[in-house]
């Protein structure tokens, strides 16, 4: 029970409201101790009327006066003189006097404490002010151990009444607890228990009840996060099951391409001087096709194949790009630029980089020809004593805002009306693989730049490589 939130607060609320009843104890025990002497000086002075009535009474009437009034002898004070009204043998000497005459609360608490733990039976002289004007000062000796034990008793019926509020209180708040607190913390508890058991049932999460604002903020927080949770796993699920179904589609067209490919390679020994030119082209677009293939196969096996470095010519690699791009775009305004040093040598994966590319270079082809304005694509290289840099700039309309959020997340940052992303990402997944980086530089209504950089350093490559 110690260890649950309602019993913590059965336990804190005892503990507080019993620290509460001592600070209210300590003065109410000065206070009772002030009336109890008080009333003592008041019966006192009541008692010493009977010889101002009578100037002689006798001596059993003075002992019975005295012994009503728990008091010894009675002294008061009119006119400046001191006159001892009542009398009896006092039993033991004064040890100590009390003043009651305006004075502190300090000091009333230290004398009421003082009674308290003192065992002792003592004889007190207790002073004053009468009653209704009856003098200047009245004066009293008496016995302190009836006012000890009237403490005492009076001590004892606080004790009691303040642990029976404490357990009522104690008892209601408990009940509040398990109300308003740990019923609907259960209830989240069970929630989230039954979302583990089947995270990809969306009538597993949670709605929100809770009528006590933080509780109903954790309930929606907890929706929040079960519903992309429950969304995330949906997709991962959708994409595993799309990767087995590239890849079986990948192995059935690599064997396809694989035969075309047979056939090309008879095509390219035509005396057509159109099939001359034409033959190789198709030859290398074909043989892409079916190392795509094989990486696709790669890649749902474990992950795309670490780059096989070697020197290749960016010129000519930027070249293949380009001749494949104007025949998709054929018939339409659209001009490439290139400003690539004819001499630059790369050392890097020749197919891979081809890839990286052609999706950039693709993606700025569609994305001019989605405007249906004529346009321009430019590609330029740059090399320091650290990196190659490859700039790859259009004029089309630019990436909007949910591209440029996702840009390089697989099926979110699609530009086109059912693309796929995937371009971009395997871009950057394939310049990643050289230990380089693919960055978007810039993009507005007047066009977008992607940069590429590959570090000339072996050490770049293989962290990023793995």
């Amino acid at each position: 029970m110690t260890n649950s939130l309602s019993g913590r607060f059965l336990i804190l609320t005892v503990i507080f409201v019993m620290l509460a009843e001592v600070f209210i104890f300590v003065p109410s025990v000065a206070r009772f101790r002030e009336d109890y002497l008080l009333a003592r000086l008041e019966r006192a002075q009541i008692a010493s009327l009977a010889l101002e009535a009578d100037d002689m009474i006798s001596p059993a009437l003075e002992s019975e006066l005295l012994r009503n009034a728990e008091v010894y002898n009675v002294v008061l004070r009119r006119d400046e003189i001191r006159q001892l009204a009542l009398s009896s043998p006092i039993p033991s000497p004064i040890t100590a006097t009390y003043d009651m005459r305006d004075p502190s609360a300090m000091t009333l608490i230290a004398d009421a404490l003082r009674t308290l733990v003192d065992p002792e039976d003592r004889i007190v002289r207790v002073i004053g002010h009468p009653v209704r004007d009856g003098g200047l000062l009245i004066e009293v000796t008496m016995d302190e151990m009836p006012l000890r034990n009237a403490l005492l008793e009076y001590g004892r019926n606080i004790l009691f009444l303040s642990a029976f509020i404490s357990i009522i209180t104690a008892s209601l708040l408990f009940l509040s607890v398990q109300i308003l607190l740990v019923r609907p913390i259960k209830g989240v508890v069970s929630q989230m228990q039954a979302y583990a058991k089947a995270p990809e049932d969306a009538r597993q999460i949670i709605t929100p009840r809770a009528s006590v604002t933080e509780l109903r903020d954790a309930e929606e927080a907890l929706r929040t996060m079960q519903t992309q949770m429950t969304s995330s796993l949906k997709q991962k699920e959708r994409l595993a099951q799309l990767g087995g179904a590239v890849a079986k589609v990948s192995h059935d067209l690599r064997n396809i391409l694989t035969s075309a490919q047979l056939f090309t390679d008879r095509i390219e020994s035509s005396d057509d001087p159109l099939v001359k030119r034409m033959a190789p082209k198709l030859v290398g677009s074909i043989t892409r096709a079916v190392n795509l293939c094989e990486t696709t196969l790669a890649f749902g096996r474990v992950d795309e194949p670490a780059p096989r470095l070697s020197r290749v010519n960016l010129a000519q690699i930027v070249g293949d790009v380009i001749d494949s791009e104007r025949l998709a775009a054929a018939d339409y305004p659209l001009s490439f630029a290139e400003d690539i040093p004819a001499t630059m040598t790369l050392r890097a994966d020749g197919e891979q980089l081809y890839r990286a590319i052609f999706n950039l270079v693709r993606n700025a082809r569609q994305a001019i020809m989605a405007t249906g304005d004529p346009g321009e694509i430019g590609l330029q290289a740059v090399e320091d004593d650290l990196t190659w840099c490859l700039t790859i700039t259009d004029t089309g309309p630019g990436l909007p805002k949910k591209a440029q959020e996702h840009l390089f997340q697989p099926f979110q940052g699609g530009v086109r009306k059912g693309g796929s992303g995937l371009g971009l990402v395997i871009a950057a997944d394939l310049v990643r693989g050289h230990g380089g980086r693919l960055e978007l530089k810039s993009t507005s209504a007047q066009g977008t730049t992607f940069l590429i950089q590959l570090p000339k350093e072996d050490m770049a490559l293989a962290p990023a490589a793995e």
